[in-house]
C-alpha cells in the first residue's frame, strides 16, 4: 500500500497490472484526477485531491474486477448491482456521489475500457430481493404485488428511518432548522388546511400508508376519516395506532384497492405519494373513481411525483436502461407521468384545477433525513432486512435526492374541485393554508 501517494493529483506508480489498468480507466472516466473527491482503490492507491482539500467523498473499489462489474454489461443496472453487492462504495455524501453517474454511461471508449479490465468474479447471488410480478400491467393483482414488495419490508424497518408518525412521503419544512417530525407533521396540517376540512366531514386517504393523515385529520380536525392501502402489515401498524390513540369509530384503514370503493361518498379525497404506481395509461381511470366517490362541492389533494427533465435519446434509453434498478428492486411498475398530462386527465375526468404548488426542494431535504437515519441505523436495519436490500435502498434514497436537487424530478400538490352548479365551496384567499 503506497500510503505516501494519499492526497495527490497524480496518478501514482501502481503495483500490479490490474491495478494500471484500472487507474488509467478511471482517469479517462474522470476525466483526470478529481479536484473534490477521492478514489481508492483496493491496493489502497487513490486519485485526488489536492493536498489540504477534503474530498466531498471517496470512491473506494473492492476489488480487482470491480471496475468491470461496474461497467459491464452497460447499464444502470450493473452499475447499481456492483453497489449493492459490494463491488464499491462511497464514504462521506453518497448524494454528491451521483454527480459521477454521467461519467459511467455507456460511451465507445468507457465500453472499450471495460473489455480490457481484469474479469470480476462471479457474483454472489442475488444483491436483493427482486420483484416478482405476475399479471397485466397495472392490473389489480400485479398492483398488489408491486405495492407488497415495497411495503412489505416489515414496519420495523421503516421505523428505523421515517419520522414517529411513519409518513412516507414529501415533508414540508418551515425552515430548515426543522426536525423531520415537525416536517412531516406541518406537511399534514397543510394537507387538512388546503382541503379546508370541518368537523363532522367525511375524508378518504388513497394509499393511505401507515395512517398518519387519516389519524391527523380524526384527532386534529374532527374528520371521520378512512384511509386504504394495499399493503397488510402497514394496515396492522396503522390500526394498531388507531387503538392506542383512542380513534376508533372516528377512521379506519382497510386493505383494499382504490377501485374497488363501492357506493360511498366522501366530501374531501387526499391521495399522497401513491399516484406514482397508477400509472400513465391508467390516468383517466384514476381521475374518473375518485371524481365518483367525491360529493358534488368536495374538493381532491392530489400529491405526487412527475418527471421534469425531457426524455434521453432513445439511443441512450437502450444501452443505460433508465430506471431499471429501481423498477427491479425498489418500486416495480412505478411510472412518473408529467404534470400536464395529469392535470389533463383530471379535466376531463370534471375537476377543476384551484392550486398548484411544487415541494421539490422539499423532498430533497426529506430524503436527505431518510438517508442519514438509514445510514445511522445499519446494525438495526441489516438485521431486520439484510445488506444487500440496505444497500439498495441507501442507493435508491440517496439517487432520488440528487434527482429532486437537479430538478430532473419534482413532486406537486395539487387541488381540485367538484363544482356544485358552477360554485367550488372554496373561499377566495388562502391566507389560512399557512398562517
Amino acid at each position: 500500500m503506497q500510503t505516501a501517494l494519499r492526497g495527490t493529483t497524480a496518478r501514482p506508480e501502481p503495483t500490479s497490472e490490474p491495478a494500471s489498468a484500472t487507474l488509467l480507466a478511471l482517469e479517462r472516466l474522470l476525466g483526470g484526477p478529481p479536484s473534490d473527491f477521492a478514489v481508492e482503490i483496493w491496493t489502497g492507491e487513490r486519485l485526488g485531491p489536492a493536498p489540504g482539500v477534503s474530498p466531498r467523498f471517496t470512491l473506494r473499489l473492492a476489488h480487482a474486477g470491480a471496475l468491470r462489474r461496474m461497467l459491464w454489461p452497460p447499464g444502470e443496472l450493473s452499475l447499481a448491482e456492483a453497489f449493492v453487492r459490494g463491488d464499491f462504495d462511497v464514504e462521506g455524501d453518497l448524494v454528491a456521489a451521483f454527480a459521477l453517474r454521467e461519467r459511467f454511461s455507456p460511451r465507445p471508449a468507457t465500453l472499450l475500457d471495460a473489455v480490457r479490465l481484469a474479469a470480476a468474479p462471479a457474483p454472489q447471488g442475488s444483491p436483493a430481493r427482486a420483484a416478482r410480478l405476475r399479471g397485466p400491467l397495472h392490473g389489480r393483482e400485479r398492483d398488489a404485488l408491486a405495492v407488497r414488495h415495497h411495503y412489505d419490508l416489515g414496519n420495523d424497518f421503516y421505523a428505523l428511518w421515517l419520522d414517529r408518525r411513519m409518513v412516507y412521503s414529501c415533508a414540508y419544512f418551515r425552515s430548515g432548522e426543522a426536525s423531520l417530525d415537525q416536517a412531516q407533521e406541518a406537511k399534514l396540517e397543510l394537507i387538512c388546511r388546503k382541503l379546508r376540512l370541518a368537523p363532522g366531514e367525511r375524508l378518504l386517504d388513497v394509499g393511505c400508508g401507515w395512517g398518519g393523515l387519516v389519524t391527523w385529520a380524526a384527532e386534529r380536525h374532527g374528520a371521520l376519516a378512512v384511509g386504504v392501502t394495499l399493503s397488510p402489515r402497514q394496515a396492522e401498524w396503522a390500526r394498531a395506532r388507531i387503538d392506542a390513540l383512542g380513534l376508533t369509530g372516528r377512521c379506519r384503514v382497510e386493505v383494499m384497492d382504490y377501485r374497488d370503493l363501492g357506493n360511498e361518498a366522501f366530501d374531501k379525497v387526499a391521495s399522497v405519494g401513491m399516484f406514482e404506481h397508477v400509472g400513465a395509461r391508467r390516468l383517466p381511470e384514476y381521475f374518473r373513481q375518485v371524481h365518483r366517490l367525491l360529493r358534488p362541492g368536495g374538493v381532491f389533494l392530489n400529491h405526487g411525483i412527475a418527471a421534469l427533465e425531457p426524455r434521453s435519446p432513445w439511443w441512450r434509453r437502450l444501452l443505460w436502461r433508465e430506471g431499471a434498478f429501481l423498477r427491479r428492486y425498489i418500486f416495480p411498475d412505478s411510472e412518473l407521468p408529467p404534470f400536464l398530462a395529469t392535470a389533463r386527465a383530471a379535466a376531463e375526468a370534471g375537476f377543476e384545477l384551484r392550486d398548484v404548488e411544487s415541494l421539490r426542494e422539499h423532498y430533497a431535504l426529506t430524503l436527505r433525513a431518510w438517508l442519514t437515519g438509514l445510514e445511522r441505523r445499519r446494525e438495526e436495519a441489516i438485521g431486520a432486512v439484510g445488506e444487500g436490500t440496505w444497500r439498495a435502498w441507501r442507493l435508491y434514497l440517496a439517487g432520488s435526492a440528487h434527482d429532486f436537487e437537479r430538478a430532473a424530478i419534482g413532486v406537486y400538490q395539487a387541488l381540485y374541485a367538484k363544482p356544485r352548479d358552477g360554485r367550488s365551496g372554496l373561499p377566495l384567499g388562502r391566507e389560512d393554508w399557512y398562517r
